[in-house]
Parts: C-alpha cells; structure tokens; sequence
C-alpha cells in the first residue's frame, strides 16, 4: 500500500501541476479518482487509485532519490553512531531518512564523501568492479619524489597491488610535498598505507574528487546538491 494525500499533493508531486493550480483543476471539475469527480482536500493513494485528469491518466508521484556531497572535516567517524560518542558525519548532514554514506573515509581524513537514498546505486559506485576514480591529495614529509617513481611502477600491499592511475608530486618546503594520486579501489586506509609503503609521512590527506564529484569551493562541514552533470554521470555509471 502506498501513501495516503490529499488530491492537490497528489497531482503537484506527479508533475502534472502546482499546487496552487492541481487546486484549481479540482475545483473545475476536471479531475476523477476512480471513475468520481475529485474534491478539494480528498485524501488519495497514488499508487492504488485511478487518476484522471481531463481524461488523461496520472502516474504515481515520482520519487526521487537525495543526492548531497559532504566536504568531511578531519576528527569525524564515517559511522551512522559511535559508542565513545565521538562525532560522526551524520552530524554534518540534514536528517534525512535512508540516507547512507558511499564509501568511506578514515576518521582523521577530509574531503569529498557522498550520501545518497538510493542504497543500490551506493553499492554499485562502491563495489571494486566498477573502478570508480577517487583523486586524493596527501600533504607528506619524505623523498616524495623518488616515492612517486616507485609508486608508478605500482606497490604490493598486503591485501594486494595498488597501480595509482595518475600521481602528481608538489613541492610545498623543505622535506614537505603535495602528493596527489588517483587511485580506483576503496580499499580500508588505502592511500595512507601506500604513503606508509613508500616511507612517506602522512600530515594531512584530503579526498577531493570521487569519480565526477569534485570538491571545489565546499568549505569543511558543508553540505551541497549535486550539479546536473555529476548526477548525469553517476547516472550512466550506476545504470539509472
């Protein structure tokens, strides 16, 4: 059984009007729910009854999944709660029911984390075989350089090889570099023990980019909507 509204609401979160005007074409009469000319105010259920609107059949409300980037400040669990009650990133987000995270980030690290309603679609991005791209930028003391040769060449971990797809070395100061990498697992602690692989000291590591999802301008503990070309993109990926 779906959900029970009133005829207006019905018809404005099928798309077939405002409010405002679903109202006004009750009042005129041209709308039936099972055969019956529809009143102001009759509570309906979409997805069992019949309704028409002058003489054309309405669809059940569509439903649209939440989609929200999260740019994850350090010192928050990628956890729905915690029993030392330390602060998750459902502190950061709108109560929103079926939310969940795509993916995780290590509790010290920041940067871009997705939330979406849509659980399949979270599995998919997440599951190995899809490869999605994920571009870290670590702040690192050591031979970043001599590293990033070695790590071209791919890094046997324990739980596997890791072949960054792209790595770009920064020079920030003395002993002190920007290490940037695009790798396409999720993989627990991935970057940080390939940093560790490579004798690299990790001082700060930010994720800002999760396959089309860039950070950009998204300040630490912010939320925003997807743009219509990133969502068109997990579209294509998850098969929407």
């Amino acid at each position: 059984m779906g959900e029970s509204m009133r005829i207006q609401r019905a018809l404005a979160r099928a798309g077939v009007a405002s409010r405002r005007h679903a109202e006004e074409l009750v009042s005129a009469g041209r709308v039936t729910v099972n055969g019956q000319v529809a009143t102001i105010g009759q509570s309906v259920d979409p997805d069992r009854d019949t309704i028409v609107v002058d003489g054309k059949p309405v669809g059940a409300p569509a439903k649209f999944d939440t989609w929200l980037v999260l740019n994850k400040p350090s010192g928050y669990l990628t956890s729905r709660g915690d029993p030392q009650g330390r602060q998750t990133v459902f502190d950061l987000v709108p109560v929103t029911p079926g939310l969940t995270y795509v993916g995780r980030l290590d509790y010290m690290t920041e940067g871009v984390l997705l939330f979406t309603t849509d659980g399949n679609a979270a599995n998919k991005l997440t599951h190995p075989s899809m490869e999605v791209d994920r571009t870290y930028v670590a702040t690192v003391r050591g031979d970043a350089e001599m590293a990033a040769r070695m790590a071209r060449k791919g890094i046997e971990l324990e739980d596997g090889p890791v072949n960054p797809r792209d790595i770009d070395v920064r020079r920030l100061a003395r002993g002190l570099f920007e290490f940037q990498l695009t790798i396409s697992e999720g993989r627990t602690r991935e970057v940080r023990r390939l940093c560790e692989a490579l004798e690299l000291t990790v001082e700060r590591l930010v994720r800002v980019s999760f396959g089309p999802v860039k950070l950009g301008e998204l300040e630490p503990g912010k939320t925003r909507a997807l743009s219509a070309r990133e969502k068109r993109v997990i579209d294509v990926l998850v098969g929407n």
